[in-house]
């Protein structure tokens, strides 16, 4: 008798498409985390190589500068990558014209070149610290291209054009076989990123207003909140430029991006004048401020509410109608009373509580402005907007003329150590300290960034003579060339990709692609090659020492630069042309508390936080002024504009050298100017009087911004 056939297992396909499904999330994860990482690093290599083996090609004298083209513009997104590509080109065009014309007006005179090559370079380093992005680097390109023509030229001027034509077609190729490569090969889009952080900006903005209208956050992390809110504006300003060089992106959406941002610092301005209000009556004393609280705060509540859903057109519509229907209501309770306190209602108060009202129905119709670009953003819908103007950052001019004045003086200090030790290698170090003074003078904390390109130079320097000794030395074709100088090429590409290690990346690929690479015709000598390695670092060092010794203060978004310079952008709020004067007003001053937020870290100290305070008053003190100018504009004559130019021509003496009897002369002024517009008010036809009652509003917003800033006595750096 047989014995009973064993069971056979049965596989459970459930089971088996668990697993498939778990592989296919872990695969999807490391391509959207790790593997990005690798894809960037192989289109890298691709690019790179693909130039270097080009201009080997095409007999280039320094085929090194075609590779380091592509390393310096290999950015995560092709829209990054074209755009610093059209700035390099342009910058290097630039520079080789004004090193063309330098030697050819000194062209026997050392000396004079070299003052003529400081003074371009500080002219075009302190121009690229008053710019943002790529167009900055474009002036710091012009500059140290400028350097690396004019300087080798020195003993043989006559060879000056052939150097600048022949560095216009390397950085030509390099620029190209970059671009394609970034373009074509699993290309990433800068619009989607852009997208992106729209979506983030409005996600997080309508929570933030949730959070304050209902109490939730308190006065220091609503200030955190503004900063961080500056560094979006200015980072998707910079992603709108970089976006703007992409073939699938439409123009008019660019315009929808500019009317988005303007459309955002609109609303915000609004919204922290309407906190702003609130906050100070329930800083006052309670009997002063309970009527107005009361009838205020369920307005905040409803508002929260309301707020929850998805703002669409709809939802708006019932927004303000609620509203509406809740002034209205609390109009009766004012006139009946005064809340549910049974108190008589103050002057005081009453204007307290029309001021509440107008930013309340001002920031209503600005988030419905906000959200309908957002939603025409979000749905791709083409919109008409009225264009708001470009971006316009601001840089203190202190920190324009430090950043020229140190990187004009580094080529000459190290020009003369050049002439005194008469060491030929030595003019490297020239090159790469003007280099760095140059691209570290834009940076928030150029001695950090030096820093860790000075760390990937000195990591770099036993693996390049490795490579270049034990592994290039034995290659004998060019496929064994890239497998010999692979490895190096990726570890720095690799670290690229770590925004905590991307100095250091970039140190290592720039310290390779100048000593490891052949020429055409090479020659290996170590005493050659260890004196190059010494110069180059030596002049990083020496790039990093002048950032600490040479007015170390004057750096970007320094806190006492940044504060003076708020300070004066009030001032011009008060003086400048009207001429699109708001947008250029919360364009600058949202740049300066942007500068601020990168170089103050994401810890600021309670100085950087104090500016921030100071920062954000004078916004809403020069928001208030620009609206007043606006009205005044518009007036007939008459007693009341009378009245408010003067409260303008007080503020600006106030705020031009600020003390304590000017700032309470133009608290009387205001209090003055109040008590004319309001006995303009029963005999004002019904547009005139909607016109002065945001005057009134006006006058209050500055009344108490200017009492702020003379109570805390925060005016010390307004000079």
């Amino acid at each position: 008798m047989n014995p009973p056939l064993a069971a056979t297992p049965h596989q459970d396909p459930s089971a088996a498409r668990g697993v498939l499904r778990w592989l296919a999330a872990q695969t999807a994860g490391w391509f959207n985390t790790e593997g990005e990482r690798w894809v960037f690093v192989a289109k890298t290599m691709l690019a790179s190589f693909s130039a270097l083996w080009l201009a080997f090609r095409l007999g280039l004298d320094a085929p090194y500068t075609a590779l380091a083209t592509t390393v310096i513009l290999a950015l995560p997104s092709s829209g990054m990558v074209l755009e610093k590509a059209f700035y390099r080109f342009l910058g290097t065009l630039v520079g080789c014209s004004a090193a063309l014309l330098l030697v050819a007006l000194f062209p026997q005179s050392p000396p004079l070149l070299f003052l003529g090559v400081a003074l371009w370079i500080a002219l075009c380093t302190g121009g690229a610290a008053m710019h943002r992005n790529q167009q900055s680097y474009s002036f710091v390109l012009a500059g140290y291209t400028a350097c690396m023509i004019a300087v080798p030229a020195i003993d043989a001027p006559d060879r000056v054009f052939t150097l600048a034509v022949t560095r216009v077609t390397e950085v030509g190729l390099g620029i190209i076989c970059a671009a394609v490569v970034h373009d074509v090969v699993f290309p990433r889009r800068h619009s989607r990123a852009v997208m992106r952080t729209v979506q983030a900006r409005y996600a997080s903005f309508i929570t933030f207003c949730t959070q304050v209208l209902e109490q939730r956050l308190t006065p220091a992390e609503t200030e955190l909140s503004h900063l961080k809110f500056a560094a979006d504006i200015a980072a998707l300003e910079s992603g709108r430029a970089a976006a703007f060089f992409e073939a699938d992106h439409p123009r008019s959406h660019t315009h929808q991006l500019h009317a988005f941002n303007a459309a955002f610092m609109t609303v915000l301005t609004t919204f922290y004048t309407l906190h702003r209000l609130i906050h100070r009556l329930r800083g006052a004393a309670p009997a002063q401020a309970r009527p107005v609280l009361e009838l205020v705060e369920p307005m905040h509540a409803h508002l929260a509410q309301a707020m929850g859903d998805e703002l669409t057109p709809q939802r708006m519509a019932r927004m303000r109608a609620g509203l509406a229907s809740d002034i209205a209501a609390a109009r009766a309770q004012l006139a009946a009373g005064a809340g549910t306190s049974a108190a008589p209602v103050e002057r005081a108060q009453q204007i307290a509580f029309d001021t509440a009202v107008e930013l309340l129905e001002r920031y209503v119709r600005d988030m419905e402005a906000f959200a309908g670009l957002y939603l025409g953003l979000a749905q791709e819908k083409r919109q008409q907007v009225s264009d708001p103007g470009a971006y316009t950052p601001k840089t203190p001019p202190a920190i324009i003329a430090a950043s020229g004045f140190r990187a004009g003086v580094t080529l000459l200090l190290t020009a003369c150590v050049w002439y005194w030790l008469a060491w030929p290698f030595l003019g490297n170090a020239i090159l790469m300290a003007t280099i760095f003074c140059a691209l570290a003078s834009s940076s928030p904390r150029p001695t950090a960034m030096v820093q860790q390109v000075l760390i990937g130079f000195l990591v770099a320097t036993p693996l390049a003579f490795a490579t270049e000794f034990f592994l290039v030395a034995r290659a004998n074709d060019f496929p064994t060339l890239i497998i010999a100088a692979l490895p190096i090429f990726v570890l720095g590409s690799y670290l690229m990709t770590s925004p905590r290690w991307a100095g250091v990346g970039i140190g290592i690929c720039m310290f390779c692609a100048t000593l490891v690479v052949p020429t055409n015709l090479m020659h290996y000598d170590v005493e050659s090659f260890i004196s190059s390695e010494l110069s180059l670092t030596m002049g990083v060092a020496v790039a990093y020492l002048m950032f600490k010794l040479v007015l170390p203060e004057h750096t970007m978004g320094q806190k006492d630069h940044v504060a003076a310079a708020l300070w004066r952008e009030a001032q011009g709020a008060c003086t400048a042309s009207m001429y699109r004067l708001k947008r250029r007003f919360d364009n600058r001053v949202r740049d300066l508390l942007s500068q601020l937020n990168a170089a103050a870290g994401p810890a600021p100290s309670d100085a950087a936080r104090a500016v921030v305070r100071q920062g954000l008053t004078l916004l809403e003190l020069g928001h208030a002024v620009i609206e007043l100018r606006q009205l005044i504009a518009s007036s007939q004559p008459g007693p009341a504009p009378v009245a408010l130019k003067l409260v303008v021509r007080q503020l600006a003496a106030y705020l031009r050298a600020p003390a304590r009897a000017s700032g309470e002369a133009a608290l009387q002024t205001i209090l003055d100017a109040g008590a004319s517009v309001r006995a303009a008010l029963p005999a004002a036809t019904p547009e005139r009087r909607l016109r002065l009652h945001t005057a009134l509003t006006d006058l209050h917003s500055i009344y108490t911004s200017l009492l702020d800033q003379i109570t805390t006595g925060e005016t010390g750096h307004a000079a």
